[in-house]
């Protein structure tokens, strides 16, 4: 499925070029807890559309991380979105 978006060379990596591919957490006891699942469902998803090869965050491209807290020592949650790169 990967063919059927637009891709081009970034530094070393092929990579969409407008496509976005998404991620969220809730619920959980840290900021950094809330990330690491956040990209996890980041990653599952973009694994099961395109392939192991372009689910690795590290290598995505616009990455943007947005986190909140609900209350004072409430549960965190994130909202992720990059475009897939291998």
């Amino acid at each position: 499925m990967a063919a059927m978006h637009e891709q081009r060379r970034e530094r070393g990596r092929i990579c969409f070029v407008d496509h976005y591919h998404y991620g969220s957490s809730a619920g959980q006891p840290s900021k950094r807890a809330a990330v690491v699942m956040a990209v996890k469902s980041w990653a599952g998803f973009t694994d099961f559309e395109y392939g192991s090869l372009w689910a690795h965050w590290g290598r995505a491209a616009s990455k943007k991380v947005k986190c909140g807290q609900t209350g004072i020592g409430g549960p965190w949650s994130c909202d992720i979105s990059a475009r897939p790169c291998r």
